[in-house]
């Protein structure tokens, strides 16, 4: 394989690259899979969730609790886990509250789940183009070193090139690695937060305009 330049690549830097091209896949991979996910998982879907936790609020517990069973959202999903052990136990706040946070903990830990992959690519590609850079610069200064005289520029031009472009291609992968993850990270973080205030305000009621909402 040849570069630009016309000057052919060692395998060591045919690697480097292999391995450039498979992150990025495994970015673009894992992005399109957790869109997908978040999607089907319901993520985010906050004035549904809303709505049930009103319509408890109000006394209406078997219409909040069969909106709740639908369970076509990650706080739905926790809602009627609270529910549950509302009407299972009532008076017992810390059995539904448990009820709430085991079915909240098993929600992130999927949505967190190949994430780490992400991470990964952020820390390795870097490593990997840097990896790239020295690999060039050997060829470069070998090439250098068996020259006869003056050193001819475009002998040199290849390794140069391979230095600059493996360090770039690893800075672009973990760049877009990086904000890919950050954003799916905000929005495991907002849906965290929403499931606390509302396992919080189904048991123990909700503030509304400086009085207490309860059912």
């Amino acid at each position: 394989m040849s570069n630009l330049f016309g000057t052919s690549l060692d395998p060591f830097t045919l690697t480097v690259f292999a391995a450039l091209f498979v992150m990025s896949f495994m970015v673009v991979t894992v992005s399109f899979f957790k869109l997908f996910q978040f999607s089907r998982l319901g993520v985010g879907r906050r004035s549904g969730a809303e709505q049930i936790l009103n319509t408890w609020l109000a006394g209406q517990v078997e219409s909040a609790t069969q909106s709740a069973s639908a369970r076509n959202s990650v706080l739905s999903r926790i809602l009627h886990a609270v529910f549950t052990g509302m009407q299972a136990r009532p008076g017992e706040t810390a059995y539904a509250e448990e009820l709430g946070r085991q079915t909240a903990i098993s929600e992130l830990a999927t949505l967190t789940d190949r994430l780490r992959m992400l991470d990964l690519v952020v820390q390795a590609a870097p490593m990997l183009g840097l990896l790239g850079t020295v690999i060039g610069m050997i060829d470069a200064f070998s090439v250098l070193s068996l020259s006869q005289g003056a050193a001819d520029p475009s002998a040199l031009a290849g390794g140069i090139w391979v230095a600059l472009t493996t360090t770039a291609v690893g800075l672009a992968v973990a760049l877009v690695a990086y904000f890919i993850a950050s954003w799916f990270e905000a929005r495991i973080e907002r849906e965290r937060n929403l499931i606390e205030v509302l396992i919080s305000a189904a048991i123990h009621g909700r503030v509304d305009q400086g009085k207490t909402v309860k059912g």
